[in-house]
């Protein structure tokens, strides 16, 4: 009988992850009835798999495509895929980003995370709400800034990441076909930095 109901309660786990898209936080499994012995026996038995501290997903599921931009997204959902590492997202450059670059609110707490390496940017309320999009990455709501946005933080933390990294990104956006000189300026004057990319604008325009 022991048997029967374990694997009830095993069962009962898994379609609770189904529902989430096969990701969960502790504390949200927790809040969904999942007994923390459960999580643990489902680990140890490879049902599971630590994908970061506090967050499990199965192991019957596809690998992810993106596991540090959905980890991230996973543990700080209120953060904002930034930099180098939105720009690689959506092919703008040749650097590999070797922590993921996430922006937050001034004033919020640090966040605590041991994988992936993290490199935190706090901004001020309107400098981070602007140019946010929206994806879905392996089925896990990921906010990450949109191209033309990306390219304007990159010029403004130029001394953080390179003012050559910000150049290529312009350059790759014209050369794309999807560099809009006026949103360019609109974002820049937002955050400060229309006089340092006005002139790699103008060059390309």
């Amino acid at each position: 009988m022991r048997t029967t109901d374990t694997s009830r309660t095993g069962q009962r786990a898994i379609a609770a992850f189904r529902e989430h898209n096969g990701i969960l936080r502790t504390r949200d499994a927790l809040r969904l009835g999942i007994h923390p012995r459960t999580l643990y026996s489902m680990r140890d038995s490879g049902a599971l798999e630590r994908i970061s501290r506090g967050v499990y997903r199965l192991t019957s599921l596809p690998p992810l495509s993106e596991p540090d931009l959905v980890t991230v997204a996973t543990r700080i959902p209120e953060g904002v895929i930034c930099l180098v590492s939105a720009l690689a997202f959506h092919q703008l450059t040749r650097e590999i980003p070797h922590y993921v670059y996430l922006a937050l609110p001034r004033g919020d707490r640090p966040p605590r995370l041991e994988h992936p390496p993290l490199r935190v940017f706090w901004l001020t309320e309107r400098v981070f709400r602007a140019g946010v999009e929206i994806h879905t990455l392996d089925g896990v709501t990921v906010r990450i800034y949109g191209p033309a946005k990306t390219v304007v933080d990159c010029f403004k933390y130029r001394n953080k990441i390179g003012i050559g990294v910000a150049v290529e990104a312009l350059r790759m956006l014209k050369a794309r076909g999807v560099l809009d000189p006026d949103q360019v300026i609109g974002f820049a004057r937002i955050c400060r930095a229309e006089t340092v990319i006005k002139p790699y604008l103008q060059a390309l325009t």
